[in-house]
């Protein structure tokens, strides 16, 4: 008790938007520049992969918005494909219950209080959810991963705190508190709603991409620091590739969309 005390605490400081807004400036900064390095030695982040060398870097903020070569994030050509929005580890959330309820880490999150609808909700019952943790070490920016429509794209929240392992576990449920872009896309007879979901210190979303009619593997937009993106879809909408929970990087096929 007192060891999720105490986390829940640091956790809740850290994740006030005052000091996310102060880390997120500094990050900005030309003096988090000699921090660049040293990151980059700490994660063992694959600069042979980023479409500049290192040295063009001016800002932490610059490296971790980074974009990659093309050629090493190849987009599985299948029209039909869902592909993986980003780099991270997937992890999935079978069968919605009829309130839309999903357990992470011991704590219960509902549909409707992620998306900010319990009329949306409704859409969701019996699917599932698949969960893109992200990690500092990992690319940063976020895709597209089906072809179709974007209908709706707002944001919901205020906090920051970290969705990695120990922030589920010890955190105030952070997929529902913190800030979120909410974006839904739909193919033929579906809809996935496209949550990008900020986290811990530097919290920032960016939409880069404007465009109603979108592409699997277009890039949306980027996170600022290690983050979640979660696809919420509707029952029967994916059929899932055998053992594709674990580490994905984005444009690889996890699934077919059923139009």
């Amino acid at each position: 008790m007192i060891k999720k005390w105490f986390f829940t605490q640091l956790f809740e400081l850290n994740g006030h938007p005052a000091v996310a807004k102060q880390l997120r400036r500094f990050a900005m900064s030309p003096a988090s520049r000699p921090l660049i390095q040293p990151f980059v030695n700490m994660y063992d982040i694959q600069m042979q992969e980023a479409e500049q060398p290192l040295a063009s870097y001016k800002t932490l903020h610059d490296l971790f918005v980074r974009h990659l070569k093309e050629e090493v994030r190849p987009v599985d050509p299948s029209a039909q494909a869902v592909v993986s929005p980003c780099d991270g580890v997937l992890s999935v959330v079978e069968d919605l219950t009829e309130d839309s309820q999903f357990t992470v880490k011991g704590q219960a999150y509902s549909v409707a209080e992620l998306l900010g609808s319990h009329h949306e909700a409704q859409n969701y019952i019996g699917g599932r959810v698949l969960i893109f943790y992200l990690s500092p070490q990992n690319y940063h920016r976020v895709h597209v991963p089906i072809d179709g429509t974007v209908r709706t794209s707002y944001t919901l929240g205020r906090d920051s705190a970290p969705v990695n392992e120990l922030g589920l576990e010890y955190g105030k449920r952070p997929l529902t508190r913190n800030y979120r872009r909410v974006t839904r896309i739909t193919q033929g007879d579906h809809a996935l709603e496209h949550v990008m979901v900020g986290a811990l210190n530097v919290n920032t979303i960016v939409q880069t991409n404007q465009q109603r009619e979108v592409k699997r593997g277009d890039e949306f937009g980027y996170f600022s620091f290690g983050s979640t993106v979660v696809l919420i879809c509707p029952k029967d909408a994916v059929t899932l590739m055998d053992d594709i929970k674990g580490p994905v990087l984005m444009g690889q096929r996890i699934g077919t969309w059923n139009s």
